[in-house]
């Protein structure tokens, strides 16, 4: 099969995903293999090829928001069958054993292995997962905008029940990718008053467009206090920009996998019982409540298409901001 290979971390500048003919895998017991026809592009492959997540294996196929068809079982799938829709994400294998497993947190699992970083992805023709973290895709959305739910739209859900943004209040949402562009939807259909602070003018344009109430950059402070509020992107120095911006009692969530250092701040902008807390992964009840919740929405994805070979060309776009909405590539 075809696939984008990392051999080892450069900067994505380089060019360092190799387009190569691979074997195809083969499923195991309790694993279906998939015929891929998109995967989304993320920041966490970004930060994968360049070498800011450590553990990951290598060689590695990246990837992690895979949609595609299922074309072969192994031994013991009941699950599903040959034709089905189906999507894989960042969550992919657990212990089941672990304290965190027993209480419900896999997403904290000791031995947690995640697609397209401790197991290869989505960035080829084919994919085998275990069919406990494979999932039905809802109807009404093609491959290439279903995509970017298994990752932004999941991570980005997590993040907004986290962040404890109930209907009627005040949340901001600093950075204005992949994630918040479907966040704002969700939010917004709550009943959520949404600020958005980015500086891509494309970024701005797009937040308008799907009914943020204020727009600007995060130095400009905003209309007034902030109820909750997400930080996407990878910045440490957004964190005291968005604590001063937080009212007494709110809650700031850290959406990302990476951030740069958070600077030196004074206790004062987290006293009065202010929250900072990160997100990491996410459950697999996370997966199942997001694929119910995009049609109800309904949730429109805004995607930028890309073939295959030129996953080197979209992350570079990635990094520089020049993707509004979610990238995903498509699979020949």
């Amino acid at each position: 099969m075809q696939a984008m290979v990392l051999r080892r971390p450069r900067p994505i500048e380089e060019g360092p995903l190799e387009y190569t003919q691979v074997p195809t895998p083969t499923p195991k017991k309790g694993e279906v293999r998939l015929r891929i026809a998109a995967c989304g592009i993320c920041h966490t492959d970004l930060h994968t090829i360049e070498g800011e997540l450590a553990g990951g294996k290598l060689p590695i196929i990246p990837g992690h928001q895979i949609v595609g068809t299922v074309d072969a079982l192994g031994e013991g799938v009941t699950r599903f069958r040959p034709g089905d829709r189906v999507g894989v994400p960042w969550l992919y294998s657990t212990c089941g054993k672990c304290e965190f497993c027993l209480r419900g947190q896999e997403n904290l699992c000791e031995n947690a292995r995640f697609t397209g970083h401790s197991v290869d992805g989505g960035y080829a023709q084919y994919v085998v997962a275990p069919q406990e973290s494979t999932y039905p895709m809802p109807e009404g959305y093609p491959d290439t905008q279903a995509a970017p739910l298994l990752c932004a739209g999941v991570i980005g859900y997590r993040a907004l029940r986290l962040s404890e943004a109930r209907p009627g209040c005040r949340l901001g949402l600093y950075g204005f990718g992949a994630s918040a562009h479907i966040v704002i939807q969700i939010a917004l259909y709550r009943g959520c008053e949404v600020y958005v602070y980015t500086r891509s003018p494309g970024h701005q344009q797009l937040a308008r467009r799907l009914g943020a109430a204020w727009v600007g950059r995060a130095e400009e402070g905003g209309p007034g206090e902030l109820d909750s509020a997400i930080i996407f992107a990878p910045a440490g120095g957004l964190v005291p920009q968005a604590l001063r911006a937080l009212r007494k009692g709110g809650t700031l969530a850290l959406a990302g996998i990476y951030m740069t250092p958070l600077p030196s701040m004074p206790y004062d902008l987290l006293y009065e019982e202010r929250t900072l807390r990160s997100v990491a992964n996410s459950t697999r009840q996370d997966v199942v409540e997001l694929l119910e919740t995009a049609p109800q929405v309904p949730i429109s994805t805004e995607v930028q298409l890309f073939p295959l070979q030129e996953a080197n060309r979209a992350l570079q776009l990635l990094k520089e901001g020049g993707i509004d909405g979610a990238g995903v590539l498509e699979v020949p």
